[in-house]
């Protein structure tokens, strides 16, 4: 689970810099609720996916010195017991729970459900 934390740290660090409205280093570490050590590091993985990250010391916020996006997207499939339960961004679906039925293979089943999934939108 410290992965997802991760990924939901940079996707919010990602978003208060295309705002333009991080702080300080010690301001982005009490929004995200981490040292600043963690702080760092995290903006140091932004940097090794090539985000062109920087510091306005007159403006006191970090910001993006050309065009970057990043998209983040979580997707769970959790099999328990003959049941599947699909979670996105951290909620599961409404509680979408099947049972696996008859000699279907778990990942055709994957691949079946999530193509169902994909089609609700």
């Amino acid at each position: 689970m410290n992965n997802l934390k991760q990924l939901e740290r940079i996707k919010k660090i990602h978003n208060l810099i295309r705002l333009e409205s991080t702080g300080t280093p010690e301001e982005l570490s009490k929004k995200l609720r981490i040292s600043i050590r963690q702080t760092f590091s995290l903006l140091e993985q932004m940097r090794e996916l090539e985000a062109p990250v920087k510091f306005n010391r007159k403006a006191k916020t970090y910001y993006y010195e050309r065009d970057f996006d990043i998209n983040i997207t979580i997707s769970v499939h959790v099999i328990s017991r003959g049941n599947l339960t699909n979670i996105y961004a951290g909620r599961s679906t409404a509680n979408i729970i099947h049972k696996m039925q008859g000699r279907c293979s778990a990942p055709n089943y994957l691949r079946m459900m999530k193509q169902r999934l994909d089609a609700v939108g």
